[in-house]
């Protein structure tokens, strides 16, 4: 515990703290998010060779981490950020673990199985952006959020454009290309999770809810109302949440099946989806500092702005425009990146300290199944019709984030 004077807690020391051993465990997670991102589709149609199929690992992955988001979140509840978190990063490790050995013995069961553990990998790193503004000062809690949220980006740009590589060296043991960026994810995750049970102490949300205590405890003013939640703010919240990763997911995982089908290497895919990984975290300062001084409301709207934009760009691209895709999924990224966080601002902000943890642990259930459903939707829609009405379609229901945004301001 820091102290400034004895019995003087410093809440900002202590959020420094937490907040760089939050940091470093992203860093690392990062790594482990880019691995399915990238390769999972593809991997996935050559062990089940159909094309119809190639959503299912993004399905999978977030179907996954809806279970251990709800798991993460209630085991954080009970216990505190640091067993939760680190519970949630060794799943992922041995998910990732479990997809190098379906790829080697090719077996698509053990594929589907992995799949989903390591989509906790994936709850994990969303879960974490919490952690930053358990103690953070309430009118600075976007910009902590961003904070943790931006920390991904190192790990989650550098990924993809270690495919190539990892992917060879791989090869010189036996195990197929493809898998390799799942080796490096597992022990990725594995190293976020020690970070995280060596020096995540003391913990960010036990240590937030005993200073709210005896906060409470030494006011002279006795009757002052228990805080409640603002439901009416969580809904939004939320359904910004949900709305932005169907969309974001959607698109995302049919891209390298697109541009695979059009002649485009892995050189270029992994270019193009690190830059989408980039836009999804890089902007995160300054998407925090916006919800802080504007409000996440606007800044849920201009996700979904971004989101249609994205679509149109996308869904209108030629088939060969490696330019015009990357453009495309940068601003689907910048989309998800102020819908994801002008929702969690919106949510963290809702809730009182006791049941937080649960409450977003739900939130992020809601979320995952809802990129389930994007993921598996997706190599649905493609096979039947074509990504451009992939990417179109996904544009317009991103519309739907405006109209969320746009509604009157309600407190209940």
């Amino acid at each position: 515990m820091v102290t400034t004077a004895p019995g003087v807690v410093d809440r900002a020391a202590l959020h420094r703290r937490s907040l760089r051993t939050v940091v470093v465990s992203q860093v690392l997670g990062g790594l482990g998010l880019a691995a399915g991102v990238t390769v999972g589709a593809l991997l996935a149609e050559d062990l089940l060779d159909s094309t119809r199929l190639s959503g299912l690992p993004a399905a999978l992955l977030t179907l996954g981490s809806a279970g251990a988001a709800l798991l993460v979140g209630a085991l954080s509840e009970r216990s505190g950020r640091r067993p939760g978190l680190a519970a949630g990063y060794a799943a992922g490790a041995l998910g990732g673990a479990g997809v190098v050995l379906a790829a080697v013995v090719e077996s698509p069961l053990l594929l589907m199985v992995s799949l989903l553990v390591y989509g906790a990998g994936t709850a994990t790193n969303l879960q974490a952006r919490y952690a930053g503004g358990d103690l953070a000062d309430p009118a600075r809690r976007g910009t902590a959020l961003s904070t943790v949220l931006v920390a991904t980006t190192l790990g989650a740009v550098a990924g993809p454009n270690l495919v190539g590589p990892v992917g060879r060296v791989a090869e010189q043991y036996g195990i197929p290309a493809l898998a390799g960026p799942f080796a490096l994810a597992s022990m990725a995750y594995a190293l976020a999770a020690v970070v995280l049970l060596v020096w995540l102490r003391p913990d960010p949300l036990l240590t937030a809810r005993a200073l709210a205590l005896q906060d409470a405890l030494d006011s002279p003013v006795t009757s002052a109302p228990l805080p409640v939640t603002d439901t009416a703010a969580l809904r939004l919240g939320a359904l910004a949440m949900v709305v932005t990763q169907i969309v974001m997911v959607a698109v995302m995982t049919m891209t390298p099946v697109h541009m695979r089908d059009h002649g485009h290497g892995l050189g270029a895919t992994g270019l193009v989806i690190s830059l989408h990984i980039a836009a999804m975290f890089l902007p995160s300062p300054l998407t925090g500092r916006l919800a802080d001084r504007i409000g996440p409301r606007p800044v849920i709207a201009l996700g979904g702005l971004a989101l249609l934009a994205a679509g149109v760009v996308a869904g209108a691209a030629p088939d060969d425009s490696v330019v015009l895709l990357a453009v495309g999924l940068v601003l689907l990224g910048l989309g998800w990146n102020l819908g994801l966080l002008g929702g969690t601002t919106l949510v963290a902000g809702a809730v009182p300290l006791l049941g937080r943890a649960r409450v977003q642990g739900q939130v992020d259930v809601s979320v995952a199944l809802a990129g389930a459903a994007g993921g598996l939707g997706s190599g649905v829609v493609v096979a039947g019709s074509s990504y451009s009405a992939l990417a179109l379609g996904s544009g317009v229901l991103a519309l739907l984030v405006l109209a969320v945004a746009l509604r009157p301001a309600r407190r209940s």
